[in-house]
């Protein structure tokens, strides 16, 4: 089944649901509501897409709706990769899991639950993958600072914000940046090595 025929699948059993196709350079990406992921999934499945290849999730910090959940799935027998985006709804947003039916969704399920806090509804076994138990933040969330923030587990685990005055991420001048980033010059505008 060509791309084409499965957003068409997707199309006619879905409805309304499907807010719309985009198609940019050879990549298509079907717009959906996200109370609709587990069926949009399983028919994908069905036809085809057998691999969820990734589920991630972005911040668009400052919009309503403020999450957007962003799905690959790819058939392997057609070689076609297919998108499907839908916004995720409050500041800790919630949508179906597809651990049902895509065994891969398990860990990116928890890392985007980890890092963003998005909550995934039906999820066998949703817990932290990178930060630590009781971690109170989401550090992939765009109003999270680039330093970090302090935290304290007890004996777990601790955090404190990174010292950023001459830190790998910031940079006060071009000058300083070069001697602190060699490889960004070019090789005849490299200081002279001391032995």
């Amino acid at each position: 089944m060509t791309k084409a025929e499965a957003v068409d699948r997707l199309r006619a059993s879905l409805g309304s649901r499907i807010q719309g196709v985009d198609e940019f350079r050879g990549e298509t990406t079907v717009r959906i509501d996200l109370s609709a992921i587990v069926e949009a999934a399983k028919q994908l499945k069905q036809i085809g897409y057998r691999t969820l290849v990734d589920l991630t999730a972005v911040d668009h910090w400052g919009e309503e709706p403020r999450f957007e959940m962003v799905y690959h799935f790819f058939a392997d027998s057609s070689g076609d990769l297919l998108r499907l985006k839908g916004r995720a709804e409050g500041e800790e947003p919630s949508v179906p899991s597809l651990a049902g039916v895509y065994a891969t969704a398990d860990w990116q399920e928890r890392e985007a639950f980890d890092m963003m806090g998005i909550r995934f509804a039906g999820h066998p076994d949703l817990r932290r993958i990178l930060m630590w138990e009781g971690y109170p933040f989401h550090p992939l969330r765009k109003d999270f600072p680039l330093e970090g923030k302090a935290s304290d587990a007890g004996t777990v685990a601790f955090s404190r914000p990174a010292p950023m005055d001459g830190g790998p991420y910031v940079t006060r001048s071009a000058e300083e940046s070069g001697r602190r980033e060699p490889h960004a010059q070019p090789a005849d505008e490299l200081p002279e090595e001391t032995p």
